[in-house]
């Protein structure tokens, strides 16, 4: 009799391990499938990339449509220095303007960079939370993995600014750091309560959306239930926003 064939068990499919693409995928619609398969291999770099690139490419159509010095602009007339800066000579304002647009434009295209840090450190706070508040035995490299495809959702927020940009906005209310409705915030004056607006920004969908995808990349990578990771990192989360909404309440 010929020999039956070895077909792959349940256990073994489940198992299979995922290319770069289908990990970008699978975080949207079967996010532990991705987060699981960090077991494997817990590279991070895909998603730094995409998030990388349609920043990039939010800000290339940003300043097509609407022009960093509008940006900056809209900036410094919700700052505490408004006031200060309006009443400078002409020539002084127009310098200060030149001065600030560039840092803007600067600081806006460093974006891929000033991310890879900011997950550097959120990963690096986690993986100490987790380790040893709950006994997760989570390696960093794990961790950076977990926070950076965690943060995929603001593809879609990306592209969501993009969208509205090409849509058309006013340029003199745009405001750069919180350019969609994804949140209250979007429909309060900045200038107005910036403690009030700060805890606002905290409602955000996409934000939202990646703190509970880090607590199920925790929970698929230790002992610790779902339930509870995704709490220890709301939680965190919620503190960092307090405090942001304090100090920005102190100095305004």
């Amino acid at each position: 009799m010929a020999a039956a064939p070895n077909l792959p068990t349940p256990s073994s499919l489940e198992s299979a391990p995922l290319s770069e693409g289908a990990r970008l995928i699978d975080t949207f619609i079967a996010p532990g499938k991705t987060f699981t398969d960090l077991r494997r291999n817990p590279s991070w770099w895909a998603p730094w990339l995409l998030i990388s690139a349609l920043a990039i490419l939010f800000f290339v159509v940003l300043e097509r449509q609407i022009g960093f010095e509008q940006v900056t602009k809209n900036e410094i007339s919700r700052s505490s220095r408004a006031e200060q800066v309006e009443k400078l000579p002409p020539d002084q304002r127009a310098r200060q303007l030149q001065v600030a647009t560039s840092i803007t434009r600067y600081v806006c295209y460093a974006t891929p960079v000033t991310l890879l840090i900011v997950f550097v450190l959120v990963a690096a706070v986690l993986m100490g939370v987790f380790n040893v508040a709950a006994g997760a035995g989570i390696g960093f490299k794990t961790a950076l993995a977990i926070v950076a495809y965690a943060n995929l959702p603001g593809v879609l927020s990306a592209l969501l600014a993009i969208i509205s940009l090409f849509a058309g906005v006013d340029p003199a209310g745009f405001n750069i750091r919180n350019p969609v409705a994804t949140n209250p915030a979007y429909f309060m004056d900045p200038t107005a309560n910036r403690f009030l607006y700060v805890l606002a920004t905290a409602l955000d969908v996409f934000v939202l959306w990646t703190v509970v995808l880090t607590g199920i990349g925790f929970a698929c990578n230790s002992k610790v239930k779902r339930s509870t990771a995704i709490a220890i990192v709301a939680g965190l989360y919620l503190a960092y926003k307090l405090a942001s909404a304090g100090l920005g309440a102190a100095f305004s």
